[in-house]
């Protein structure tokens, strides 16, 4: 899957293995990863992104502890089914997506007023309008491709 890609920062003061968790379960809550959808090994992941194994491991843990993957001895790690039936209102689940959403995009290299403007886009989603992108990252944004397509590093 193409527009599935995990980004790590190695100069951001968020940890790896919390930058993966947070855009992982970011492309899971909104469907970019589909339940059933086979994530890459640990070892594969971590290998596309140059990092040590336990590294992606901790994320994966994470993951399945919040319910949003499961992992089976021979049939791999897979996005798990999300609940059908929407929740009602939960002040700690919003934070919890606010913080997952915050963290992938510093992830990203995206400053405070970037995040804003995509969170008020997205609420009020007219015509497309050009946030704030620019490359501004000096540090190493190391990136891999996950979901079924996936066919090892993507190309940063």
């Amino acid at each position: 899957m193409r527009d599935s890609a995990v980004h790590v920062d190695t100069t951001s003061q968020v940890p790896p293995y919390e930058q993966i968790r947070a855009q992982l379960a970011a492309l899971i809550r909104t469907g970019r990863l589909a339940a059933g959808e086979r994530l890459p090994t640990v070892r594969q992941l971590a290998a596309d992104l140059g990092l040590a194994p336990g590294t992606v491991a901790r994320a994966y843990r994470e993951l399945e502890a919040a319910e949003l993957i499961r992992t089976r001895r021979g049939a791999g790690t897979r996005v798990a089914a999300l609940p059908s039936e929407p929740q009602a209102h939960d002040v700690t689940q919003l934070a919890t997506l606010a913080r997952d959403f915050t963290s992938a995009a510093r992830a990203l290299g995206a400053h405070t007023e970037d995040i804003l403007t995509a969170v008020r886009d997205a609420l009020d989603p007219g015509p497309a309008s050009p946030s704030a992108t620019a490359d501004g990252e000096t540090g190493g944004p190391r990136t891999a491709d996950v979901g079924a397509g996936h066919k090892g590093p993507a190309k940063t």
